[in-house]
């Protein structure tokens, strides 16, 4: 087992202790604090910060600064240059929403665990193959939802492989996904989405410490 596959397999475990990883899109630093600290006083100490907006890796490096006790991603990192910059802004993993066999070795190489995209079978042999035994379940909603990824986990199960479905996974559906004994946790986008982010992370917490 490479350093790689294993760092891999060790953020899954980590990521099931929380079982519920809010997906963020920020847009400046101030709106990174101000959610790490909403993370850290609601009891949900971790979160992936989305490579949508240009000021990811300043928020991910301030972010992992002011709140050292929380565990910080990358998210939809889609090339070696955001590998790159992910990690050297202080990421303790990196999520992509497809599966690129040239970003996984690039992740490889830098040694950052990586979990890549997947939606079909094929998918997912190729990601193992190439040291990836976490893996994104995206879209998960409109591939197909719990049904759909019931059947694609069982015949890899004796591998260990372990996902986390995101994308149109709600409060309403979570505990679905997370009843799925290879799902290590859910991605959380709706946290960020109502009017009261509090609220939503203590419900979230609620529903991860029921599943």
């Amino acid at each position: 087992m490479n350093s790689f596959f294993r760092k891999n397999m060790e953020t899954a475990e980590h990521l099931r202790g929380f079982r519920i990883v809010p997906v963020l899109v920020l847009n400046s630093v101030d709106e990174g604090i101000k959610w790490g600290g909403l993370l850290r006083d609601n009891g949900l100490a971790v979160a992936e910060i989305t490579f949508r907006t240009a000021a990811a890796p300043e928020i991910i490096r301030a972010m992992t600064s002011h709140f050292p006790e929380l565990y910080i991603g990358a998210g939809t990192v889609l090339n070696p240059t955001g590998l790159k910059q992910a990690k050297e802004a202080g990421a303790a993993f990196a999520v992509a929403p497809g599966f690129n066999p040239e970003t996984v070795k690039a992740a490889a190489e830098l040694d950052l665990p990586f979990a890549p995209g997947i939606m079909t079978p094929g998918e997912i042999e190729q990601a193992f193959a190439l040291g990836c035994p976490f893996l994104k379940f995206f879209p998960a909603e409109a591939a197909g939802g719990v049904k759909l990824l019931k059947a694609m986990a069982q015949p890899y199960r004796h591998l260990g492989i372990k996902f986390m479905p995101t994308g149109g996974v709600s409060p309403e559906n979570a505990a679905g996904y997370l009843a799925i004994p290879e799902v290590a946790a859910v991605g959380g986008t709706w946290l960020a989405k109502g009017d009261n982010p509090a609220e939503a992370i203590r419900n979230a917490v609620k529903i991860a410490k029921e599943n």
